[in-house]
């Protein structure tokens, strides 16, 4: 049985704290990932946006309905 087929086994709360510890995991040996220049320019306009008062925020409940409309 490979790892994908064992991953499944696991239950749904089982398999995101393995995902939780995955992530926590980059996160630790990745501390200084760095951002492309695009990367950097994209979210320093977002951020002067916001700043301005120009940026557009939505609520985690509209974002949830924009995602599952999707699929």
């Amino acid at each position: 049985m490979n790892l994908q087929q064992q991953i499944l086994k696991l239950s749904i709360p089982e398999r995101i704290l393995m995902v939780e510890n995955i992530w926590d995991s980059i996160a630790a040996e990745n501390e200084n990932i760095q951002l492309t220049i695009a990367q950097k320019k994209e979210l320093d306009k977002r951020l002067e946006k916001l700043e301005k008062g120009e940026g557009k925020l939505s609520s985690w409940e509209d974002v949830k309905a924009r995602v599952q409309s999707k699929l």
